[in-house]
C-alpha cells in the first residue's frame, strides 16, 4: 500500500499532467476545510472544480482584455449615464446583455468631439468581454495603415481573416483624419468583409451626409452606409463637450460657501 507521501506525490503528478493546477494548489487546504466542517465527498470535489472554473474563468478575461486592445479606464462604471438623455440611456441598457452582436448588427454613435462616443461603446465593449466575448479595439487611422501595409506585403486576406475572429471590431473617429482613396478602399474592404458576418461597432463625428468627405466617392460612400445601416444601432450623443464641461468646471474652482 502506498504511503501517504507516496499517494500526494502520485497525485500531484496527475494534477500537473491534467493541467489542474488550481486545484494542485489548494486540494489539502480544502481537505483539512472539508473535515472541519464534515463535507461529503461530493462537496468537496464540488468545492475544487469550482475554484478551479474561476480561476481559469479570470485568467481567460484577463487575456481577452489584454487582446481587445481596450482602454480599460473607459468603463460604464467611469462613464456619467446621467449626462444621456433618457432615449439613450434605454438604448445602452438594452445593448448591454449583447444579444445584437450574436445577431451581428452593427453599433454605430455619432456625436460631436468630446461628447463621449468612444468611452461609451469601450464601456460597453468591456461589458461583453467579461461575459467571454472576443473584441478587437483600433482607431480608424491605424486600422487603415495596418491594412494597407498588409496589402502591400500581400497578406491582406490573412490580416481580415484574423480580425473576422472577433465577434466584435470597434473602430474609433471614422473621419477624424482625412484619408486618402487607398486607404478608404482598403476600409471599405474590410466592412465589406464583415457584412453579416461579424458586429462592427464604430464612432464618427461626422454624420452620413458628409460621408463622402471620408470614402472619396458617392457609390462608395452609399455602399459603406448601406452595409453598415442594413443591421445597425444608431446612437446619437447630440452633447457638449465633457473635457469642455470639465475645464470649465476646474477654471471655476468649487463654489465658496456664503458666511453666516
Amino acid at each position: 500500500m502506498a504511503t501517504d507521501a507516496g499517494v500526494s506525490e502520485r497525485l500531484e503528478s496527475l494534477l500537473r499532467a491534467l493541467h489542474l493546477p488550481t486545484v494542485r494548489a489548494s486540494y489539502e487546504e480544502q481537505a483539512r476545510q472539508a473535515e472541519r466542517e464534515t463535507l461529503s465527498y461530493e462537496r468537496y470535489l464540488l468545492g475544487l472544480c469550482e475554484r478551479e472554473s474561476q480561476v481559469r474563468q479570470a485568467k481567460r478575461i484577463a487575456r481577452l482584455l489584454r487582446a481587445s486592445g481596450l482602454p480599460l479606464e473607459k468603463s460604464l462604471e467611469t462613464f456619467d449615464l446621467k449626462r444621456l438623455p433618457a432615449k439613450v440611456v434605454r438604448q445602452v441598457q438594452g445593448l448591454r446583455d449583447g444579444g445584437f452582436v450574436e445577431r451581428k448588427e452593427n453599433l454605430l454613435a455619432f456625436g460631436k468631439p468630446g461628447s463621449g462616443k468612444t468611452h461609451l461603446l469601450c464601456g460597453l465593449a468591456q461589458e461583453l468581454v467579461r461575459a467571454g466575448r472576443r473584441v478587437c479595439f483600433t482607431t480608424c487611422s491605424l486600422l487603415v495603415q495596418n491594412l494597407l501595409v498588409a496589402k502591400r506585403d500581400l497578406k491582406l486576406s490573412r490580416v481580415l481573416k484574423r480580425l473576422g475572429g472577433f465577434e466584435v471590431l470597434l473602430i474609433d473617429d471614422l473621419g477624424y483624419v482625412q484619408q486618402s482613396r487607398e486607404e478608404m478602399e482598403v476600409l471599405f474592404t474590410l466592412l465589406a468583409e464583415r457584412y453579416e458576418r461579424g458586429s462592427v461597432w464604430l464612432t464618427s463625428n461626422l454624420p452620413f451626409s458628409q460621408w463622402e468627405q471620408i470614402f472619396r466617392d458617392p457609390m462608395t460612400t452609399a455602399a459603406a452606409i448601406d452595409r453598415l445601416v442594413h443591421h445597425s444601432v444608431i446612437v446619437e450623443l447630440n452633447l457638449p463637450s465633457y473635457r469642455l464641461e470639465q475645464a470649465k468646471k476646474a477654471k471655476e474652482g468649487p463654489n465658496e460657501s456664503s458666511g453666516p
